[in-house]
């Protein structure tokens, strides 16, 4: 096991496979809070929103980091102000297409 280093860069990911699902930065999704969820977890079920970062922990755990969609804060998520980005674990994230639909 990697010692802790707090001088360690954490690793820029442009996107990440887990579970056979590809994410992206700039990719959009649908939020689906799993477990126990606390309030904010509960408002922001089923809103949409955008990939603005992925990031790995310290146990190579993989955490997106999302702006929503509604937020009208959502340039100062993007910026990486607190309060207006969100944290989600992959399989709390439904990937949407960014294809425009095609009528059938």
């Amino acid at each position: 096991m990697d010692r802790w280093d707090p001088t360690r860069e954490p690793p820029k990911l442009q996107s990440v496979r887990v579970a056979g699902v590809e994410f992206r930065l700039g990719a959009p999704v649908r939020l689906w809070p799993l477990g126990a969820a606390d309030i904010m977890d509960l408002a922001l079920k089923g809103k949409t929103a955008v990939i603005e970062a992925i990031e790995q922990d310290l146990e190579n755990r993989i955490h997106l980091a999302v702006t929503v969609d509604d937020d009208p804060g959502r340039d100062l998520g993007a910026a990486g102000k607190p309060g207006h980005r969100f944290f989600f674990r992959p399989e709390e994230v439904e990937p949407l297409s960014d294809e425009p639909e095609r009528p059938s």
